[in-house]
């Protein structure tokens, strides 16, 4: 970093054995919001299209806070210039998640919803390209990756901005079209002049990420019922969306979280950027995805169970809410297949397995009460993850090790 835009911003750089900040804690509050409005957009539009549009969603913020994963492990969230950028930055995040109910379809009266997202998006990667302007001055090969990533921005925030003016499935395949320009140009452009410098931070900051968004998958369970009188099967239903929740949980930080950050840190300086990029940047988004459908299956199975004036106990779950469930865990388990494979070169058989059968089972679950299909989904999760954790018992025992040599823990 030059001594100019030091003296200017006052910007110090990351260290490798830096924690997270709590700056950057604060900073994904507002992410936990817009993944709450995201749920409540699917859950308001049942239908494939409208699950497709929420996953879209999804992707956009998702590649928002992206950005500044990286900048802040280059430069301290808490020192410095960069923590008034992180508060604006935070705004831009916030008024986006309030317009997300209106991110396709603008309602009457006020400004455009589509085209204030399509700003705010633009806003907020405006300043993370700017800041990192600054800090590449004297980094030329960070500031040629800069010019190669600038035309994704530009170009992702433009076709935005044009499927402001359309309705429909033109107005959704534009939004697609613009985000597989801004990943899509990413990609195309490489990582190697991309920086990486704390592997713990990098791993540690999108490990957080998820809690936030399996939180949201507990959020969902009390909105489900907001309102309505505790019942044994609202009870029932809680218990089994809190068991299922922790065994996600369970799936990314018993090893897999460990395994990431390892491999992220063993990896050369030369290729780590290219690792980090694909294992958490892109290979994360299918896991957040995964946690956001099956919120809004959980919701749905709270719905069913405790709303007696519109269903029955024993009405079985069907539509969104079925696919949402079932399809979420699927896309999860996978993603964590896909993760496992880039970092350590091997593939997780037994959550492949576990992806498929869950799949297989949709039409049995399609045809009992929604409890049910929830408690058979759950009893496959907690299954594979009991075979794992007694099938890999040594192998899980000395990835704790290894970790607690690595950070003096033993």
């Amino acid at each position: 970093m030059s001594e100019r835009a030091q003296s200017r911003l006052h910007m110090e750089a990351m260290r490798e054995d830096a924690p997270v900040s709590p700056l950057e804690l604060f900073f994904d509050l507002v992410f936990v919001f817009a993944l709450t409005q995201v749920t409540a957009f699917m859950a308001d539009s049942p239908s494939a299209h409208g699950v497709l549009r929420g996953v879209l969603i999804i992707g956009l913020l998702w590649w928002s806070w992206v950005g500044y994963a990286w900048l802040c492990n280059v430069v301290r969230a808490d020192a410095g210039g960069i923590r008034a950028v992180l508060v604006i930055a935070m705004a831009a995040m916030f008024v986006l998640a309030l317009s997300i109910p209106e991110a396709f379809e603008d309602l009457p009266g006020g400004l455009s919803g589509p085209v204030v997202i399509a700003l705010c998006y633009f806003a907020f990667r405006l300043m993370h390209l700017v800041m990192f302007w600054i800090i590449s001055r004297d980094d030329p090969g960070l500031r040629r990756q800069l010019i190669k990533f600038t035309p994704s921005v530009i170009g992702g925030t433009v076709l935005l901005l044009i499927a402001s003016q359309f309705t429909g499935e033109t107005q959704t395949a534009l939004w697609a079209l613009a985000l597989l320009a801004d990943y899509g140009g990413t990609f195309i452009g490489g990582a190697r002049g991309w920086r990486l410098r704390s592997a713990s931070h990098f791993a540690e900051r999108h490990g957080l990420i998820l809690i936030v968004a399996l939180g949201e998958s507990i959020v969902a369970i009390g909105v489900g019922v907001a309102g309505q009188p505790i019942s044994l099967p609202i009870i029932g239903a809680s218990v089994l969306g809190l068991v299922l929740a922790a065994t996600m949980w369970w799936a990314y930080f018993d090893t897999s979280s460990l395994v990431g950050e390892h491999a992220l840190a063993d990896e050369p300086e030369a290729t780590r950027a290219g690792l980090a990029r694909d294992a958490y940047s892109f290979l994360h988004l299918p896991l957040l995805v995964g946690v956001v459908l099956c919120a809004l299956g959980l919701k749905k199975v709270l719905e069913y169970v405790g709303d007696a004036s519109h269903h029955h106990i024993s009405d079985p779950l069907k539509g969104v809410g079925l696919y949402a469930l079932y399809l979420g865990i699927v896309v999860y388990l996978v993603g964590h297949v896909a993760f496992k494979w880039r970092v350590a070169g091997k593939i997780n058989v037994d959550r492949l397995i576990a992806a498929a059968v869950v799949a297989a089972l949709i039409p049995v679950a399609a045809r009992v009460p929604a409890l049910v299909a929830l408690l058979i989904a759950t009893l496959v999760v907690v299954a594979v993850m009991a075979v794992e954790a007694v099938r890999h018992a040594d192998h899980r025992r000395s990835i704790h090790q290894e970790h607690g040599r690595r950070h003096g823990h033993g």
